[in-house]
């Protein structure tokens, strides 16, 4: 799949949260949409020697040379098979001050869904660097999203 969506033209977000949801096994992950560069099929990436092992390898995405992180595998999850549902979304991520563009590798997209501030919750609190990588969960009636700090994630990888 090499179909790609462009979210650079996406509008502010109001009160709450607009999420980018995506799954990773059976969970349903978030990120801020307005961090989403866009959303690209899965091809695979040039492998970089020396990468950890989370990083895939980098793509060429309009002459930028980008880096593609398995999300599973940064999160501590089993890496999985790839699959036609697989997708890599492209982020902006922050690293001490400077934007720079990420890939993460998800197992499937979900959907674009507003979240309203009352149903932001703060994550439970762990010991180590679990506790960076969720900024907020999102209590929805039918649901629980695990909303990602991506600049905690990828932010130093990134750079």
């Amino acid at each position: 799949m090499s179909d790609t969506i462009d979210m650079t033209g996406t509008k502010g977000q109001s009160e709450g949260a607009q999420l980018l949801t995506f799954f990773l096994d059976d969970q349903e992950y978030g990120v801020d949409i307005l961090r989403v560069q866009e959303i690209r099929g899965w091809s695979q990436p040039m492998p970089i020697p020396g990468a950890p092992p989370y990083i895939k390898g980098v793509i060429n995405i309009r002459g930028d040379v980008v880096p593609i992180a398995d999300l599973r595998e940064r999160i501590g999850m089993q890496a999985a098979a790839w699959t036609p549902m697989t997708a890599v979304v492209v982020l902006r991520v922050q690293y001490k001050g400077r934007e720079r563009v990420m890939g993460i590798v998800v197992d499937a997209m979900s959907d674009v869904t507003m979240v309203p501030s009352e149903a932001l919750k703060p994550p439970p609190v762990f010991e180590g660097a679990a506790d960076r990588l969720t900024k907020e969960i999102a209590t929805l009636p039918d649901k629980m999203i695990a909303i990602l700090d991506i600049d905690s994630v990828f932010g130093e990888v990134a750079a």
